[in-house]
């Protein structure tokens, strides 16, 4: 007998755009850091490695604010 269908919000393949686009942002923004330290390249650091910061901090927000099962706050 075949196992359930997985559905597409949790099957793995479906997790992995975001991360993979989060690293890739970053080795930008370390790459862009190492080539050049003033004009264009500094913007281009802080924000490329400015955004993956952002994206953690809402997402532990959103962790932080979600009710845990346990009856508490996780």
């Amino acid at each position: 007998m075949p196992p359930p269908p997985v559905s597409a919000s949790r099957h793995p393949v479906a997790v992995w755009p975001w991360p993979i686009a989060l690293g890739l942002l970053t080795a930008f923004g370390l790459l862009s850091a190492l080539l050049g330290q003033h004009g264009i390249w500094l913007a281009l650091s802080w924000g490329a490695l400015s955004i993956p910061l952002i994206v953690t901090v809402i997402c532990l927000i959103r962790a932080w604010r979600r009710p845990s099962s346990k009856g508490g706050l996780s």
